[in-house]
């Protein structure tokens, strides 16, 4: 099996024809019609629908798409890690949907800026797909926070510990956490991720009677609803930050409480290296929250070829 016929076939499924295909990877109509009939005579399946127009993935070739991205990808990343050469192929992320979420892209511009022949892709998902994607190879690596259920195949670093805090409406008075779940509403984040636990475990603790006025489940939500003035809530520095309006903020938690964001990856990543770069690119976004790596860790991502991120 050629990996060009394979990258041919994902040129097709992404351009939409077999003639937009053909611009796409530098050949002609015909030897693009060649190669996928030659793929389809060796698998002994037929992969597209000839007689709709444009041509329509059949079933197998459903199958043949899903295991042709993998096959590609993963001779992609032994070539650029045996030669040295420079970065080519996808890199596939993943990440749940967390207020962190807009360190990503830009840690994803910055890493496209210095490896420009990389194509990289993002997936929202739950942390518990996301896993069984890294697991199996589908995704390179995920952002997900942290909890006590990796499998032991895949290794997570944090990039990200950040505090929490108690917000308040714009103007409002300077109060102890005490006094504003007392005497506001409380608007609650409500969803079954580390973050939300990890603050309803204080609020038992604390054992105040709340007001509720709100329950949410995306955290730009809730910092929307108390700028607006619904009432108090708790959410990490980072959805401060991306929040326009002045927020009265208040540390929250005795100590004050703090919530971690990392990659996951495999254990023996193709891509390592370049998951390092990204995971790097990240603690900078993070600032002043960022975690640097270990020295094991560095280590264990370390390859004897190629140019680091400076």
């Amino acid at each position: 099996m050629d990996t060009r016929q394979l990258k041919t076939l994902l040129a097709i499924v992404e351009h939409g024809s077999f003639s937009r295909a053909a611009v796409a990877v530098n050949l002609s109509v015909s030897a693009v019609s060649q190669q996928i009939q030659a793929l389809e005579a060796e698998v002994g399946a037929q992969f597209f629908d000839r007689t709709s127009r444009p041509p329509k993935l059949t079933a197998a070739g459903l199958q043949m798409v899903e295991a042709a991205q993998e096959l590609t990808r993963a001779a992609d990343n032994a070539i650029d890690a045996i030669s040295g050469r420079r970065i080519v192929g996808i890199l596939s992320l993943g990440s749940v949907r967390t207020s962190a979420l807009s360190l990503l892209p830009r840690a994803i511009v910055r890493l496209s800026a210095v490896h420009p022949d990389l194509r990289i892709k993002l997936r929202v998902s739950l942390s518990e797909i996301l896993l069984q994607d890294v697991v199996a190879g589908r995704v390179d690596a995920a952002m997900v926070a942290e909890h006590g259920n990796f499998p032991p195949s895949l290794r997570w670093r944090p990039f990200l510990r950040e505090p929490l805090f108690l917000v308040a409406p714009p103007g409002s008075p300077i109060l102890p956490v005490e006094e504003y779940l007392a005497r506001y509403p409380f608007v609650r984040f409500r969803a079954n991720v580390p973050l939300a636990h990890l603050i309803d475990l204080e609020l038992g603790r604390l054992n105040l009677p709340l007001t509720e006025v709100a329950e949410i489940d995306t955290v730009s939500a809730i910092t929307a609803c108390v700028a607006n003035g619904l009432g108090v809530s708790v959410v990490p520095h980072v959805a401060i930050a991306d929040c326009a309006a002045p927020l009265v903020q208040v540390p929250f938690g005795s100590p004050q409480l703090h919530r971690q964001i990392g990659l996951v990856e495999r254990t023996k990543a193709p891509r390592a290296k370049l998951i390092d770069e990204l995971h790097g690119l990240l603690v900078r976004e993070s600032s002043p929250y960022g975690v640097e790596p270990t020295d094991q860790e560095r280590a264990a991502v370390a390859l004897p070829r190629g140019r680091r991120l400076e």
